[in-house]
């Protein structure tokens, strides 16, 4: 079976039959890698329903995820809402576990299943919690988390009762700041409350350089059991900083969400690329006879907009003539935004998309050559809808109704609407002026 159009990040697939109908959903940090692994012969496999269900397997979707903890959340849901056939696990209504800083005068630190309206601060939920359990209690061993851990209801204005001090464990080895009796003010208990709020926010650099550079010296020293403790912390650190989006999937989401990544799916047959085009960079022109001349790139991410590598430029005329030389805004645009990815070292894009004819194609090109890079490139021209190649003498028509084309023109749209946006600011503010 074909894996091509499985892209290498995080994401959740799934596994239909001739039907159409889910067999099995499955998550993945790298999808392309863990589904291939299904069609690998491994006598070390022992789960029985492997075979049984590749030989029904007749078609792949995945769903993109930010991360591998969002697509654990979203492989949750989907089973749940499901409940495919092969999916032997979490066919309950089983949920992850928060942990919750709760509304009290002296708040506990607890995992909790159930996420309420009850006043208390949570976060996560996490799908991998045992080694976050680790990691909580050393840091209350070291007393880094130094809450109370108690269960008695008391407050600042009713105080606990003696007897009940006396008998508590924690109290008497020195284990809690121990608010019941007063060792520790409400203010003071509060900050220790609001720096455990903020590392579980993700303020915990400063401890991560530690945990590292104790397990190196362990690793050093040969005390791999201890080396290994600090590896797994490290490993919930990165667990707790993983972007996640908590939403309740409706009806509609599986559809939406497939139809996305199979435009991208799509795209990636009708332009014969190596790779699925998942990070896809647009980028258009505009002025007004070569007055407030501007250029924009916008991205798409898995079919989505992403916001944040959206680019707006104004053309700089020491290095373009003035007039509303197209080709030479165009080559000026994407050299300056291949330049910005070569100095912030992010990932390259997948594909290039070009708004205009073979002109503005060669123009983009040359920016590509000047750059030093190779990143499939394409223009879309507006009046046949058009898709010109570098390596095609005559353009490719695709059908009206293809969600690949379909895909190609949400995003030069949204490139003529960013840069046209951005021209009439300028051309606003200029008018004012004169």
């Amino acid at each position: 079976m074909d894996l091509s159009h499985l892209p290498d990040g995080p994401g959740v697939y799934l596994m239909r039959d001739v039907t159409g109908s889910v067999l099995y959903v499955g998550k993945a940090k790298d999808l392309r890698h863990r589904v291939a692994q299904y069609f690998r012969k491994n006598p070390s496999d022992t789960r029985g329903k492997v075979p049984n269900l590749v030989a029904l397997i007749r078609s792949i979707d995945y769903i993109a995820s930010a991360s591998e903890r969002e697509a654990l959340l979203t492989e949750r849901q989907l089973i749940y809402s499901l409940q495919p056939f092969f999916n032997e696990m979490w066919k309950d209504s089983k949920s992850y576990p928060y942990l919750e800083l709760t509304r009290e005068d002296f708040p506990r630190l607890i995992f909790t299943r159930r996420r309420t309206r009850d006043g208390g601060r949570y976060f996560g939920p996490y799908p991998k919690v045992e080694p976050l359990k680790k990691l909580t209690a050393y840091l209350w061993r070291i007393k880094f988390i130094n809450l109370r851990r108690c269960r008695w209801d008391f407050s600042a204005d009713r105080p606990l009762d003696e007897r009940k001090i006396k008998a508590c464990l924690y109290f008497h080895t020195g284990q809690c700041t121990a608010p019941c009796a007063g060792k520790i003010s409400k203010t003071a208990y509060g900050a220790l409350t609001d720096r455990v709020a903020d590392f579980l926010k993700g303020d915990f650099e400063k401890l991560r350089l530690a945990f590292k550079a104790r397990m190196q010296r362990a690793a050093g020293e040969l005390a791999y059991e201890q080396a290994g403790m600090y590896r797994d912390f490290l490993g919930a650190f990165d667990h707790m900083a993983e972007r996640v989006v908590v939403h309740k999937l409706d009806e509609d989401f599986l559809a939406q969400a497939t139809r996305r990544t199979g435009a991208v799916t799509e795209l990636k047959k009708a332009l014969g690329l190596a790779r699925p085009p998942v990070h896809i960079e647009a980028f258009d022109t505009s002025s007004l006879f070569g007055r407030q001349a501007v250029g924009s790139s916008v991205c798409f991410i898995n079919g989505e907009k992403n916001a944040a590598h959206y680019r707006k430029y104004r053309i700089n005329f020491k290095n373009t003539p003035e007039g509303g030389n197209d080709f030479a805004m165009m080559e000026e645009i994407v050299g300056r935004r291949l330049a910005q990815f070569k100095k912030s070292g992010e990932e390259l894009p997948d594909l290039l998309l070009i708004d205009g004819g073979p002109g503005q194609l060669a123009a983009a090109m040359k920016a590509l050559r000047a750059a030093g890079l190779k990143i499939p490139v394409i223009g879309l021209a507006k009046r046949l809808e058009e898709v010109f190649m570098p390596s095609r003498a005559l353009p490719l028509l695709l059908d009206r109704a293809n969600p690949g084309l379909r895909l190609l023109q949400a995003l030069r749209d949204e490139a003529h609407r960013f840069g046209v946006t951005y021209h009439r600011l300028l051309r606003g503010r200029a008018e004012l002026s004169e």
